[in-house]
């Protein structure tokens, strides 16, 4: 009776907080989609997905599309190609990487393998980065791969997005579909006639309805594609959130921000509205693809399915489902010699992020030969080894008050209710102590606690604060895992 009290009081601390972040935050609307709220809970199950970012741009290790953007920043400054200094010349050479991209060596089965071993159970693949070359078969577009102008078009695997979907489902992962809403490479979105001026749409599309029009129809129509011909898709994620509905209203403040950031030397891009129809996309592709999660980013509103925080994690528990994408090593496109994170972070990371109710999108960029290199398939053996061990700590879980208490993060089944602690080492702490003190969650008397990998109980005793375990020497030198150890809090019937 005591344990259920305590777990009570826990659940009723859990509402109240996250009833009370709920009033502080805005911009998102939950789905009302019964499918669709079935399917992001166990998209939230989940907790570990695979992002990749490739495409021709990859044969020059640059930032993916970006560097031809005219916006001025330092991350995309123009380093390739004969003359970087002339953007004609350089869009030209750019577009024309179409012209060599052959990445023979791609393998996406082994990396579903690794993906699988790892513990991931997701993938989110890039079909078009802004710069518009579709790593799929679009009948709407010849700036592809399986145009014949490319030489990877004769490869049996030349429709590349179908070939990683096909082996990634095969392992048992779900498919999630990368799709960049702005489109340079169509004249319908960069029209020949005008120079970019930035990121946006280089004309006004309230001015030239016509032109707009059939832009929102090619869009429609290169994701319908993506919805129909390439088996089941589970994520639609979409990125370019400046390709979004604009009231008069939010142009006008956006020109004022501008206006005033030109001076500092920031606010580089201007925002316009650019009304792409996203309910009746969002509609359109569940007809296709029933129960369809959709990821419109950095979009507020109903077709924002979880929210994105990019190569950061937030610094608490979010109350709506999340993810951090986060660079696994190098960029999010291929960099030659990437360095990946060491085991250690990238446990500790899974787990820091987990803990607050997120899942982690892990981005590893193959190479322009079709390679992932050898650092990503090191770590992501170590981050499995560790998985096989920790996994019902991690999936199907919720976060839980306190969420985190010194270095010990807490999980808990949404199930069965077990509450997992979760010790992390410091970086040169390579065994346990002798005594775990944990804070933050008192068991009630007859509580069994376990450590995951090992058979049988350990010792604890409750404390002011909470309750320190014992950890038997053995343990202490023999540990079932590295990086970090969870400790499983149940009670005995």
């Amino acid at each position: 009776m005591k344990s259920k009290f305590i777990l009570i009081v826990l659940s009723l601390w859990f509402v109240t907080a996250q009833a009370q972040l709920e009033h502080e935050v805005t911009g998102y609307v939950w789905p009302t989609d019964p499918l669709v709220l079935e399917k992001l809970d166990q998209w939230q199950d989940m907790k570990f997905g695979l992002l990749m970012h490739w495409g021709a741009y990859s044969q020059w290790g640059i930032v993916e599309s970006w560097s031809i953007c005219p916006e001025d920043y330092g991350w995309c400054e123009r380093r390739k190609g004969s003359n970087p200094n002339d953007y004609n010349t350089y869009l030209k050479e750019y577009e024309n990487l179409k012209l060599s991209f052959n990445p023979v060596g791609f393998e996406p089965e082994r990396w579903a393998e690794a993906a699988n071993r790892a513990g991931m159970k997701y993938v989110v693949f890039t079909t078009k980065h802004h710069d518009g070359f579709s790593m799929f078969d679009s009948k709407y577009t010849d700036y592809k791969v399986t145009d014949p102008a490319c030489p990877f078009h004769v490869n049996p695997k030349a429709n590349i997005t179908k070939e990683i979907f096909d082996a990634f489902r095969e392992k048992g992962l779900w498919a999630g579909a990368y799709f960049s809403k702005p489109d340079w490479n169509s004249d319908h979105y960069w029209d020949p006639y005008f120079p970019p001026l930035d990121r946006n749409v280089n004309y006004d599309p309230e001015l030239y309805p016509e032109k707009w029009e059939k832009f929102v129809d090619f869009t429609h129509n290169q994701i319908l594609e993506l919805m129909t011909d390439y088996g089941k898709v589970d994520i639609l994620w979409l990125d370019g959130g400046w390709v979004s509905k604009k009231s008069p209203e939010q142009v006008k403040a956006s020109y004022e921000r501008r206006t005033e950031g030109i001076a500092s030397g920031f606010l580089k891009n201007r925002s316009v509205n650019q009304d792409i129809r996203m309910d009746e996309l969002a509609a359109k592709a569940r007809v296709k693809q029933p129960g369809l999660i959709v990821v419109d980013r950095a979009v507020e509103g109903p077709n924002q399915n979880y929210l994105t925080p990019e190569n950061t994690v937030p610094g608490e528990m979010l109350p709506y489902p999340w993810e951090s994408c986060i660079i696994a090593g190098g960029g999010w496109s291929w960099v030659p010699d990437a360095a990946f994170m060491t085991p250690r972070k990238a446990i500790h990371m899974l787990v820091d992020i987990v803990a607050k109710g997120g899942n982690l999108l892990y981005n590893i960029a193959p190479g322009p030969d079709g390679k992932w290199p050898e650092g990503a398939y090191s770590l992501l053996e170590a981050m499995g080894k560790w998985i096989d061990v920790n996994g019902e700590a991690i999936y199907s879980t919720r976060a839980v008050a306190p969420y985190k208490s010194g270095n010990i993060c807490f999980t808990q089944n949404k199930t069965t209710k077990s509450v997992y602690a979760i010790y992390l080492p410091q970086e040169n702490e390579k065994s346990l102590p002798s005594e775990v003190i944990v804070e933050g969650i008192t068991p009630a008397q007859g509580t069994k606690v376990e450590l995951l990998g090992v058979s049988g109980s350990l010792k604890w005793q409750k404390t002011a604060t909470g309750f320190k375990i014992f950890v038997p020497t053995k343990l202490q030198n023999s540990p079932p895992c590295g990086e970090a150890w969870s400790f499983k809090i149940h009670t005995i019937k």
